[in-house]
């Protein structure tokens, strides 16, 4: 794409006036504070954004390089940050979360009452032994209660550990195991899409398993009632639990290095990896990127839609709008229940006006729109918004372009946010009164991080060339630890490649030549090496997804190849019927001309197939390993009870 095809947006005259972050002369004025004091920056933050028990006198600690520590020598308490505080400077009688469930039902709970709950919570935990320094599982569905239960956790210093509540009962089992929890917390089921799912049997089939004898109470929230099995002197209701129990509840004051929380990210291989966070550095990064990146203020009514079991779900759901005294959305169902435009619904209804919310979930929705004016953004009043946001991969310009003009009516800036669980928040990111922005990139590093791009050596490589994503110095929000595998902590994420010296994030990257800006590439294991050519999964899918008139969503992995090292196998839904036979062959023709005039013949896709869907966890994540396994012509041997939709790999096997 030329220089002259790239559509600039600029924040708005009255945006970048109110905002927190105003000018690009402002945003710069913080990077060149990190630089010229990293750790004098970090500090002066930490101190503005939380509320210490022990004010720090020490900010960052590289002895045991790469354990990296924060304001080690200061106490805190996350619950305390996020609800006390606020209750005590006026906000008691503030909303904090408007829950809408599956059905629709609407329930608000206060700050006031948040605390209350979360401290009876707390209290109950206390009285089954539970203190600083255990682990508690959560496998829970999307509710007030499982925001609570992580906060009663954080307020006692017991390290909590969401499980996402479509993982199986193996998966549950292998993180309680390594864990060592004393307690899981769940419900009896989950209600998605008008269907009720089981939770707490499935938390009885992990233990029966074996290896999680550290378990000695499973906490059921009665969701839906139907029956289900207790045993006896292991299993309570939360609602016996916390009968009676004290509402209010002195924090456990904790060290700014205790475990907040263990998040376990599943690789393609190998054993589920437990990310360790801190608390200090964690809550400072989260409070600050939902003030600075969202620009959220006191009026604002904010909604992430990811679940509680993802860090999104965390950083921008349980701590950072909560941190910052906002007014969130906690959603329990699907986007297309009971129809597509339920996103569309849920802004107009509750006047929504951050809305934070992943590339697959737009990609879907747009399709959906196109195909159904009813459930097409236009048909719902989107007014309230002023502040768009995407995550969790790299959003290609055409959606873009669709989300900035069909659900932000032109006027609402999107955020296009690069981070991983690992990070514990933003890393490259636009500020919404400062960052000019582009379509497909996610722009500038945040204010007091230090991103690049390396080659195979650790060399940076000039602006323009493709390479490797690395972070040069430790921030307070970074992982400290694989629990229990410190030796995997290093190889995974501090290498000898490196010299130990750089923090590598595991995707490629690009710097635009002219204005520096970054633009996610894809996993390094996503690069692919077509006759030596090293092109990124996701140009190719942007490219295909550019044929507006006929792709609503496209994924690509590559395949071993005798002739070419690797090929290109790219999964397709289109706008339209599936095709089949000689019809399926033209179009597969049609896309592959299509991606040679935007990329180059080179990046032709040799298999095309065709589904009218891409297998997906329930959290809308493409699951790239099994189109890998499917494009090798390989029997699906890998678990997959945490699709949404497992008939679709039965569609995918037709190449063309």
């Amino acid at each position: 794409m030329s220089e002259a095809d790239i559509k600039l947006y600029n924040p708005s005259a009255a945006a970048q006036a109110a905002a927190h972050v105003s000018g690009m002369a402002a945003y710069q004025a913080l990077v060149d504070e990190a630089e010229r004091d990293y750790e004098g920056y970090w500090a002066r933050l930490a101190r503005e954004m939380l509320a210490w028990k022990t004010p720090f006198t020490k900010v960052l600690n590289s002895d045991n390089s790469p354990f990296f520590k924060w304001f080690e020598d200061g106490t805190l308490n996350a619950s305390y940050n996020c609800l006390d505080r606020n209750v005590e400077r006026g906000l008691g009688d503030k909303t904090a979360i408007i829950f809408e469930a599956d059905g629709g039902e609407v329930t608000k709970v206060t700050y006031s009452e948040l605390l209350t709950k979360t401290s009876q919570i707390a209290n109950g935990l206390k009285s089954l032994g539970i203190v600083k320094g255990d682990r508690v599982v959560i496998y829970i569905s999307m509710s007030i209660d499982g925001v609570a239960a992580m906060q009663a956790c954080a307020r006692i210093g017991a390290t909590h550990s969401v499980v996402f509540g479509g993982f199986s009962a193996q998966s549950l089992r292998d993180r309680i195991e390594d864990t060592g929890a004393k307690a899981v917390i769940t419900a009896d089921f989950q209600v998605r899409g008008g269907k009720q799912l089981a939770l707490k049997s499935i938390v009885d089939e992990a233990i029966a398993l074996g290896g999680c004898e550290s378990i000695r109470n499973v906490v059921v929230v009665k969701r839906t009632g139907a029956p289900i099995n207790m045993t006896a002197g292991r299993d309570l209701w939360m609602d016996e639990l916390t009968a009676g129990q004290s509402t209010t509840c002195e924090p456990t004051w904790v060290e700014a290095e205790h475990p907040l929380f263990l998040l376990y990210t599943s690789g393609s291989t190998g054993k589920p990896k437990g990310v360790q966070h801190s608390t200090g550095g964690y809550l400072l990064h989260a409070a600050l990127t939902t003030k600075w990146t969202f620009d959220l203020k006191a009026d604002d009514v904010f909604w992430c839609t990811a679940d509680i079991g993802w860090v999104t779900g965390h950083t921008y759901i349980t701590y950072g709008p909560l941190a910052l005294g906002g007014t969130e959305i906690v959603f329990e169902g699907v986007p297309t229940y009971p129809d597509a435009g339920r996103f569309w619904k849920m802004i107009q209804d509750h006047k929504v006006s951050i809305f934070y919310t992943a590339p697959t979930a737009i990609r879907s929705l747009i399709k959906a729109a196109e195909a159904n004016d009813a459930v097409h953004p236009k048909s719902y009043d989107l007014s309230s918004l002023r502040l768009l946001g995407s995550v969790g991969e790299p959003i290609n310009p055409a959606a873009w372009e669709w989300y900035h003009l069909h659900v932000g009516g032109g006027r609402c800036p999107i955020v296009d946010t690069f981070w991983q669980t690992e990070t514990g928040g933003h890393m490259i990111t636009p500020l919404p009164g400062a960052t000019p922005l582009v379509p497909g990139s996610c722009t500038l590093p945040f204010p007091g991080i230090q991103a690049t791009v390396v080659d195979e050596t650790g060399k940076e490589v000039p602006w323009g060339q493709g390479g490797i994503l690395v972070v040069k110095k430790p921030w307070p929000s970074m992982i400290r630890n694989i629990w229990g595998d410190p030796e995997r902590f290093k190889k995974s994420y501090y290498p000898e490649d490196f010299k130990g010296q750089l923090y590598l994030a595991g995707d490629g990257a690009i710097r635009d030549a002219k204005n520096g800006y970054f633009t996610i590439t894809g996993r390094i294991d996503d690069v692919l090496n077509v006759s030596g050519h090293r092109m990124g999964t996701m140009e190719i899918e942007s490219a295909l997804v550019s044929c507006t008139e006929l792709v609503a969503e496209a994924a690509v992995v590559g395949r071993p190849d005798d002739t070419t090292g690797e090929a290109i196998c790219a999964f397709v839904v289109l706008k339209r019927p599936l095709p089949v036979g000689d019809e399926a062959k033209a179009i597969a023709k049609q896309l592959r001309d299509h991606v040679g005039k935007e990329i180059g013949p080179i990046a032709k896709p040799k298999d095309i197939r065709f589904g009218e869907n891409l297998p997906k966890t329930r959290s809308g994540k493409i699951m790239r390993r099994l189109l890998r396994s499917i494009a090798k012509g390989e029997t699906i041997t890998q678990d997959t009870s945490t699709l949404e939709n497992p008939a679709i790999l039965g569609q995918l096997g037709q190449n063309y």
